[in-house]
């Protein structure tokens, strides 16, 4: 798919605001990408609406998008939204321990207030090597996503010839510097056989995780057969539990939330629904879009995304940063027609 920078459109500053606000309280999220790369290859990878490792491995000519923002890019930008409503901020990549800008990022968040929270989203293999710094980045958590329960397992679905003792490590690295730690785990076939077992590690540790249904991709969809419904893991959390509820109100999709041990575990259930909004109605990619609007990305190259899957609704920041003030209402109007299918 070819990346279209979309011009600033200029609603009246109300109606556009108004769209900003609805999707800051019904919880979107605000993803940050600091970098496209990553030290894994994981074969499902949507690396937030960029080209992912696992293609630039075996093609070398698929490039990601060139890097054009620096930290203090990323720090204005962040500012500039946290202060127009947007709250729970998720930096991700690639894997953004990778980035050489991290450290000047991580420890200079640009908002510390109650309601304002910061997760770093990363493999895990990266934790211990930045444990002299991490610490005292302000982060309120950090999500290590754990695929594999064996080094095979590793190997199969990350290309790695890393030790999954590496991963480990990290999460226990992890678990002495930040207040929570959480697992994420895509489900597919690949690791089937020891979803039971990352569900002890993390009940064990009483660290919270979620599992999630694969969201197919222009870039993983020859290998969309290895997906699985969540619905075998359900039925063991519920030979575990009697404590469930679902939420499916806010953005993105539904989920089923189970409480073992009071250590809550999430279940991202396709069957629950998604939050599509105006632009999705004439998508073409809606059928097998199990996403909808639930982030705002911003990436690397300073470029703003509403949607994982159509990069072509990429609205470029970087002309905004000498005045950083128009950043809000930019964003806004943005919101604004995607919400409405006026883009």
């Amino acid at each position: 798919m070819t990346s279209q920078l979309i011009p600033l459109i200029s609603p009246p500053p109300d109606h556009g605001w108004t769209a900003l606000r609805n999707f800051a309280h019904l919880r979107g999220q605000f993803r940050v990408s600091l970098t496209p790369k990553c030290n894994v290859a994981c074969w499902f990878c949507h690396n937030e609406g960029d080209v992912p490792p696992p293609l630039t491995r075996i093609n070398r000519s698929a490039r990601p998008r060139p890097g054009e923002l620096d930290a203090a890019g990323f720090i204005t930008i962040m500012r500039e939204l946290i202060g127009a409503g947007l709250r729970r901020v998720y930096f991700t990549g690639g894997d953004p321990l990778l980035s050489p800008i991290a450290h000047d990022v991580l420890t200079r968040l640009p908002v510390r207030e109650p309601d304002v929270s910061y997760t770093l989203i990363t493999n895990g293999t990266l934790i211990r090597a930045n444990e002299d710094w991490l610490p005292y980045t302000g982060l309120d958590k950090v999500k290590v996503s754990l695929h594999y329960f064996s080094d095979d397992t590793f190997r199969a679905i990350a290309g790695t010839r890393m030790s999954l003792d590496v991963v480990l490590d990290g999460i226990d690295a992890a678990r002495g510097m930040f207040p929570a730690v959480e697992l994420n785990t895509l489900m597919q076939k690949e690791n089937e056989h020891e979803l039971t077992r990352i569900l002890d590690f993390a009940l064990d540790r009483r660290m919270p995780v979620q599992f999630i249904e694969l969201v197919e991709t222009e870039h993983n969809t020859s290998r969309k057969s290895s997906a699985i419904s969540a619905d075998g893991i359900i039925r063991h959390l519920r030979t575990l539990t009697r404590h469930e509820r679902v939420e499916a109100y806010g953005v993105g999709q539904g989920r089923r939330i189970f409480t073992v041990d009071d250590v809550e575990i999430d279940v991202i259930h396709r069957d629950l629904g998604r939050h599509h909004v105006g632009q999705c109605g004439t998508c073409s990619l809606r059928p097998k879009c199990i996403e909808g609007f639930w982030a705002l990305r911003l990436d690397h190259a300073g470029g703003l995304q509403p949607c994982l899957l159509r990069d072509d609704l990429r609205l470029s920041l970087l002309p905004l940063l000498d005045t950083p003030e128009r950043i809000p209402d930019a964003v806004a109007a943005h919101v604004a027609a995607f919400t409405e299918g006026t883009l």
